[in-house]
């Protein structure tokens, strides 16, 4: 890895220089403050294909329907691969994602599927197993990959392995699941102030269900459980899918009320236990986690690099840090939030780790319904999202910037994906299973944005291009240029990758700014991506500067 001039070290231990002008009376003062420490995220350890892929979130039960019964299903996402991914990367009218992460799949009696009731069966309002490995063959013919939704911090109430074990307290498979003769009395970990309870009767006794009694907790310490599920693991990597997102992954093993019911030894022993069997049975299968927490507690969850590169736990890592801090400094115009979250990255994740950003997901409100369906800041978040280091998530729907639905429930966050203006939306020949988000008739639809070199959509295919070009924006490290206190009206970082160095400035502000002086010396800048009227990287007397608009980004290679 090369090294930067001692000059822009000394840059990014004192904030990069900026101010407002033109466009309104924007910033006088950037906010830098003197002798911040120099922040670097190193660059990925291993060169697994999903240290660099971009994902991209699919609910099937809304993505396309295939049989009109209003329905997304597997043949309905079969159909659509192509705006997904063609195959070609020299064509320009596809998304250009690497990776599929499949919401569940497996049988369920819900719309949402995380309380599965056999995990070998495809759920029959999707399709059939048939209809899964093509998929995954599709797939893989365009250079992409297929992870699925394996949920096994519990299951659903009917599944036949719960009925059996609350049958009697002698049943064979009663230590599939925590029973107690009385209630223990213990609430939701996730909040001091929660008094939802977590015990529920059935048959005289008591079973443990962190959400609700519909979903009963699996007991993971049960030997003849824990075979299953990796069994189930090498079942599925052997009909096509190249690993998991682990729901509710810091929930798995309880060993008490409160602090007990969430990131115990005994859950990371598990899931090195579990890691290590995949990798065994698949060396280039990824494991994500969702574990909806802190910085410091999320960092925990890679496990040691000592012997894995990346970590011996679960290699990607959902940041929701990350997520909450780009929407802060979006909305309130500042990127030191950003770039604090950054600094703290830099020191509590280990060297090395991969790291898997996104900006909103299945679980939380759109991010154009949380930006107020701003193009500018929606612009700014497809752009932070693609130039952070890591493996990019991206929520269906969310290059269009589709917003929440009328409703304040999760399926307002699920709904169907608007291929087109239409009644059907392009989605179904039927009536839909949910209604559609506000917008879509209006522009917030595939097929108003796909030939619009201006649109939002336009906008991810070009950046998820910028970064396909560049080694160091796929995996490499990160220099931070900006300060992380004060009013910030850039973020500015170098992403660095062996010799290649990539300069990416943010502007987050309605005002035109000045980014520099960069001391940059003997640089002869490429443009990757340069929004419109983004100004050249010029040397000037003091070193090299650019002028950027409003909501606009710039990325320079920096070529010796």
């Amino acid at each position: 890895m090369s090294r930067l001039p001692a000059s822009l070290i000394l840059l990014a231990m004192t904030g990069a220089c900026g101010s407002g002008s033109g466009g309104g009376p924007g910033p006088s003062n950037p906010g830098t403050t003197p002798n911040t420490p120099a922040v670097e995220i190193t660059p990925a350890a291993g060169d697994e294909w999903y240290r660099k892929a971009v994902f991209y979130e699919v609910f099937v039960r809304s993505f396309q329907d295939s049989n009109g019964d209003g329905k997304g299903d597997l043949k309905g996402l079969l159909s659509r691969l192509d705006y997904l991914n063609d195959g070609d990367p020299n064509t320009t009218q596809d998304l250009g994602v690497d990776a599929l992460w499949l919401m569940p799949i497996f049988e369920s009696p819900s719309y949402h599927g995380y309380d599965v009731v056999d995990y070998e069966r495809i759920e029959p309002d999707y399709g059939t197993l048939e209809d899964f490995e093509l998929l995954c063959v599709e797939a893989h013919k365009r250079g992409m990959r297929v992870i699925l939704d394996f949920v096994i911090n519990h299951s659903g109430v009917g599944h036949p392995w719960f009925v059996e074990s609350a049958s009697s307290p002698t049943s064979a498979k009663r230590g599939w699941y925590v029973w107690k003769d009385q209630d223990p009395g213990w609430k939701q970990p996730w909040s001091q102030f929660s008094n939802t309870p977590t015990w529920h009767k059935r048959n005289g006794a008591y079973y443990y269900g962190v959400f609700w009694d519909g979903m009963p907790d699996l007991n993971m310490q049960n030997a003849e459980l824990r075979a299953e599920v990796k069994r189930l693991a090498s079942l599925w990597l052997e009909r096509g899918a190249d690993g998991f997102r682990l729901d509710a992954a810091r929930y798995l093993i309880e060993t008490g009320a409160g602090a007990g019911q969430a990131d115990t030894p005994e859950t990371h022993a598990f899931w090195k236990e579990f890691a290590a069997h995949v990798r065994q049975a698949k060396p280039d299968a990824v494991l994500v986690g969702e574990n909806w927490s802190t910085t410091p507690i999320v960092a925990t969850y890679y496990g040691s690099t000592a012997k894995v590169p990346g970590g011996d736990e679960l290699p990607l890592n959902f940041n929701f840090g990350i997520s909450e801090q780009i929407l802060a400094g979006l909305n309130g115009n500042n990127a030191a939030p950003i770039a604090a979250k950054l600094a703290e990255m830099a020191r509590v994740y280990p060297a090395g780790v991969s790291d898997a950003p996104f900006l909103t997901n299945h679980d939380m409100v759109r991010l154009s319904t949380q930006l107020s369906g701003n193009a500018g800041k929606l612009a700014n978040a497809a752009a932070l999202l693609l130039t952070l280091p890591g493996a990019p998530f991206l929520y269906y729907g969310e290059e269009l910037g589709m917003s929440n639905g009328g409703e304040n429930n999760d399926e307002s966050k699920r709904t169907p994906m608007p291929w087109n203006g239409t009644a059907g939306g392009g989605f179904t020949t039927g009536t839909p299973w949910y209604s559609f988000s506000g917008g879509y008739t209006s522009g917030r639809n595939v097929a108003a944005q796909e030939n619009a070199a201006g649109s939002l959509l336009s906008r991810y295919r070009a950046l998820i291009r910028a970064r396909h070009a560049s080694e160091a924006l796929s995996r490499g490290g990160l220099k931070l240029l900006s300060s992380t206190q004060g009013t910030q009206v850039m973020l500015s970082f170098v992403r660095t990758l062996g010799e290649e160095r990539v300069l990416v400035v943010h502007n987050v502000t309605d005002y035109n700014v000045s980014a520099g002086p960069f001391d940059l010396p003997g640089t002869t800048p490429e443009i990757l991506f340069a929004d419109s009227n983004v100004s050249a990287l010029t040397k000037t007397a003091t070193g090299w500067q650019a002028s950027l608009p409003p909501r606009t980004t710039g990325i320079w290679r920096l070529k010796p």
